[in-house]
């Protein structure tokens, strides 16, 4: 039997910018990605922690350095600009899998990733 959990956290960030006009995921910093291991185009759940809002969408990749997390389509309405959010991906594991499985927690300052 497979359960899901957490895979990746990505914390204490904020949305750098909104673009309604589009087809819809969340742009995330390349770094954010490699250091968490979220692949572009896997699902992800969004928790706006102003709000309480929360969604589903997937993951494109944005440019390394950028620090950039912009929400597109119609998730743009659900924050906006300097909202604190937290971006979590889950994975399947088996009851082996998960005597072995510790989810990677990156936080992100102001001045940079910690």
């Amino acid at each position: 039997m497979l359960r899901r959990f957490l895979h990746a956290k990505i914390r204490d960030i904020r949305i750098s910018a909104t673009r309604l006009e589009y087809e819809g995921s969340i742009t995330l910093d390349k770094d954010y990605l490699d250091r968490t291991g979220i692949l572009p185009d896997e699902e992800v759940q969004v928790l706006n922690q102003e709000t309480g809002a929360r969604f589903t969408t997937y993951v494109i990749e944005g440019e390394a350095g950028s620090r950039a997390v912009e929400l597109n389509g119609p998730a743009a309405r659900l924050a906006s600009v300097g909202d604190r959010i937290m971006v979590l991906s889950y994975v399947l594991l088996s009851e082996e899998e998960l005597e072995r499985h510790k989810p990677t927690i990156l936080s992100v300052d102001p001045q940079g990733v910690e």
